[in-house]
């Protein structure tokens, strides 16, 4: 029966393909370590997600980039510099491999280095995380452990939640670097004009 876990719980459980709750700079996630195909499957059908909606990534720092074989040019050089850790998710190219096994129907990725200590803490253990808000897919995002235990007490197929108080953020922007002109997917913490302004 899922239920809280405290860090190393939940940890041992990402380290090991499964599904957990966890809390980020924003609302709360669910999430799995992008090593597992079978966390990231799982991930997929607790959230009754398409299968061709792209999970995006958390990751601690830019340098953790190599390990996945992703290289930011300088427009995501440049934004990553100067917004992480902060709500900003950069859609970029990515090998092909990476992208199939998070949903992309092509060669790309969301990538965003969240600014709070404890989903980092997280991330440095683990590796980078595929994390989509907590909630039926379409649903409005859980904030808090009660809120994940009643969508998702029932169901099979994750560990529980790691419970670290109330989360209410606002969602991250999401910016498309793939091509240019860049443009933005998603509104959201971080104006279209202060990303303009970096970019400029």
């Amino acid at each position: 029966m899922s239920r809280r876990l405290d860090f190393d719980e939940t940890v041992a459980a990402l380290t090991h393909g499964e599904v957990v709750a966890i809390p980020t700079d924003t609302v709360y996630g669910v999430a799995a370590s992008v090593w597992s195909l079978i966390g990231v499957a799982g991930l997929f059908a607790l959230k009754r997600r398409p299968r061709d909606v792209a999970l995006p990534l958390l990751v601690a720092s830019v340098d953790e980039l190599a390990e996945l074989d992703v290289v930011l040019d300088e427009s995501a050089r440049r934004l990553a510099d100067a917004l992480w850790p902060g709500a900003l998710t950069m859609v970029v190219p990515a090998p092909l491999a990476l992208a199939r096994t998070l949903g992309a129907s092509d060669a790309s990725v969301g990538l965003r280095v969240p600014n709070d200590e404890v989903v980092l803490s997280l991330v440095r253990a683990v590796g980078p995380l595929a994390v989509t808000s907590a909630n039926e897919h379409g649903g409005a995002p859980c904030t808090n452990a009660e809120e994940i235990l009643r969508v998702f007490g029932a169901r099979s197929g994750w560990a529980g939640v790691y419970d670290a108080g109330e989360r209410r953020g606002a969602v991250s922007s999401v910016v498309d670097l793939r091509r240019s002109p860049w443009r933005i997917l998603r509104h959201g913490a971080i104006s279209e004009e202060r990303i303009a302004e970096i970019l400029a």
